[in-house]
């Protein structure tokens, strides 16, 4: 996507005549978002118009591919050589979807270099601010950290007290 453009609203264009064409389009990239966490956000967003497609939808569809050709060598690499830490981030956007005025959070888990899992939910509920929002990505990150904690404590990654610095420390900032 446009890096200050504004997301697309489910009205925007004029209707596809052939919405097929934008539905195969989208579920293959959809597929590969597995190996492209790059394409999780702006494939999550796109994904939304299965139902209506407009042209500007089928543009934005237009210009991931245009990017894919020019980043054919991009994906999840996992190097022989790879420190077994692990890094955490999480971000919200409060206010982000256009159409239902709901906020999109996000994180991603890295071990060593390499991502291990990402997500980008819109929220289901409003909320009343940007703080309001980071908490609840910042909840949504702590939830899946919680769901891989045992597969890391049985590696003897010792990573909670550093997971729990850093969420102290965003809270003190806000």
């Amino acid at each position: 996507m446009e890096y200050n453009g504004k997301l697309i609203h489910s009205q925007s264009g004029s209707p596809l005549s052939e919405p097929s064409y934008y539905r195969r389009l989208m579920g293959k990239l959809l597929y590969l978002t597995c190996t492209r966490p790059d394409l999780s956000f702006v494939v999550g967003h796109l994904s939304q118009f299965f139902s209506t497609p407009t042209h500007h939808h089928l543009t934005a569809a237009m210009r991931v591919l245009r990017y894919l050709k020019r980043s054919i060598s991009t994906g999840i690499f996992f190097p022989a050589k790879n420190d077994l830490l692990t890094k955490e981030y999480f971000d919200a956007d409060w206010d982000a979807c256009p159409d239902t005025r709901k906020s999109v959070s996000g994180y991603c888990f890295f071990l060593g270099s390499s991502p291990i899992s990402w997500k980008s939910k819109k929220e289901q509920i409003v909320s009343c601010s940007s703080a309001e929002a980071e908490y609840r990505a910042m909840a949504l990150a702590s939830s899946q950290f919680n769901g891989w904690f045992p597969y890391w404590k049985h590696l003897g990654l010792l990573i909670r007290k550093r997971f729990n610095y850093i969420v102290t420390t965003i809270l003190q900032c806000i």
